[in-house]
């Protein structure tokens, strides 16, 4: 096993963890205020700090990968629920229908993903929900054209033309024979995407177009921040770090399950 894979799981692993700990305990409530002991710098009693309302950092940047991740991760199940339905059928069917899927991904595709995410949400308004909505409109076409182009060379097997000879449809062997072989490559993507999407959503936050007080989010942790790096420069410093831990984990392991998962990059003991 790779060390990319094992280092990736555990940084991914740590701040999952944390996300799952903190629905049945935080060290302290993140709605609780206390002023008088706002920017206390890290301590015994407060292992991370605490922020410019007296709240417990170390319970903030729970609560927030809780958030982070659940944005993410259902932003990604939209992206692969509709994208590889519509790369398989691009990939199956061909022609007119093909060209139409690929020319709607160009047309996603010829705008940066944050703007269009910024885009969604202002029209709709700023929530977490239209935050996942945002970030998931984005990786449909994202996976839509991954699936359809790891398709496409399996479709000129051998194995899959006595697939047609014995007279199964094309849906049928989307599902019985070209998705299996490319579940390797769409795990890998979703790692991916999962890191991107956790970038999105704090970059979403940080403008103010994620999720809404009192719910804690890392990018908004961090815009809130900016104004006070001189005098406290934890409450800027630690929810950052826990973005670059967080994405850095989830890309080490993206390219950890590539080369576990790809036979032609597997090296012989």
């Amino acid at each position: 096993m790779r060390a990319s894979l094992i280092l990736g799981a555990l940084l991914s692993g740590l701040a999952l963890v944390a996300a799952l700990v903190s629905f049945i305990w935080t060290p302290a409530d993140v709605t609780q205020l206390a002023i008088a002991q706002k920017l206390l710098p890290p301590s015994g009693q407060h292992w991370l700090g605490t922020d410019h309302f007296g709240r417990d950092m170390l319970s903030m940047i729970m609560v927030g990968a809780r958030t982070s991740i659940a944005v993410a991760l259902v932003a990604v199940g939209i992206g692969m629920g509709f994208g590889v339905p519509l790369g398989l059928l691009a990939a199956a069917r061909g022609g007119w229908i093909d060209e139409i899927v690929m020319r709607g991904n160009d047309l996603v595709f010829a705008f940066p993903s944050l703007v269009i995410a910024i885009l969604i949400t202002a029209a709709l308004g700023p929530s977490a929900l239209n935050a996942i909505i945002a970030i998931g409109i984005f990786n449909i076409p994202v996976f839509a054209r991954v699936t359809r182009g790891a398709a496409l060379p399996i479709w000129t097997l051998d194995y899959i033309r006595a697939a047609q000879v014995a007279g199964k449809g094309a849906s049928r062997i989307s599902t019985q024979h070209i998705l299996p072989n490319i579940a390797n490559l769409l795990i890998v993507q979703g790692t991916i995407q999962f890191s991107l999407g956790i970038l999105a959503e704090a970059g979403l936050s940080y403008v103010g177009l994620g999720a809404q007080p009192p719910t804690p989010s890392w990018g908004r942790m961090l815009a809130e921040a900016q104004t006070m790096v001189a005098l406290a420069p934890h409450v800027a410093i630690i929810p950052g770090l826990a973005i670059v831990v967080t994405v850095l984990g989830l890309n080490l392991l993206g390219d950890g399950l590539r080369d576990a998962l790809d036979p032609r990059l597997r090296r012989s003991p």
